[in-house]
């Protein structure tokens, strides 16, 4: 079985810009590239996992998801690090978009769509982290069997806390993330 790190995208792989579908505007963390490529090199799969709820908003189209997957393969790919998924969830309880406006198992802090990853991809779940930079993130995370990662950069401002919410490591970005998850390893 494969063992896999699943990424936040927005404030935690790419800056955060919010509803943004504009390839032209996605650029990687810089304080990422090398912590991704450790990863890589170790045999993790790096497969992002995240909502989007501005399809359920009525802010954009789905297929626009498409172009920012793609830009984002483009980015990875010129560091030599392979984007191996791209999973992300439309929906939200108070979207506008029908079929889209509901509640649904895939919507973070629910596990669906990494446990839906981890089926694609043959992936041990207790062999894998999440990487995000809010609580939402980490309780997924717990939720699908794996352990989490907080990225600590300011973008959690409910803290809210609970027995799923509990990171097993923060930092304040994915180089220092990379680098507890190999020392983990390790020992």
């Amino acid at each position: 079985m494969n063992k896999a790190v699943f990424l936040d995208k927005d404030g935690t792989l790419i800056p955060d810009i919010p509803y943004n579908v504009d390839p032209q505007l996605i650029t990687l963390q810089a304080d990422g590239v090398a912590g991704l490529k450790k990863l890589q090199d170790a045999g993790y799969l790096l497969i992002i996992i995240s909502n989007q709820s501005g399809v359920a908003r009525g802010l954009f189209e789905e297929d626009k998801l498409k172009a920012v997957e793609n830009r984002l393969t483009e980015l990875l790919a010129a560091h030599l690090i392979s984007l191996n998924g791209f999973y992300y969830c439309p929906h939200h309880p108070d979207g506008t978009s029908s079929g889209y406006n509901l509640d649904c198992d895939c919507r973070k802090p629910a596990p669906g769509m990494l446990l839906a990853a981890a089926i694609d991809h043959n992936i041990d779940i207790k062999q894998s982290w999440m990487i995000g930079d809010i609580l939402n993130d980490v309780e997924a995370g717990k939720r699908a069997g794996c352990q989490a990662i907080l990225i600590d950069n300011g973008n959690e401002t409910e803290w809210l806390t609970g027995l799923m919410r509990n990171p097993d490591f923060t930092c304040i970005n994915i180089n220092q993330a990379a680098d507890f998850i190999l020392a983990e390893q390790e020992a």
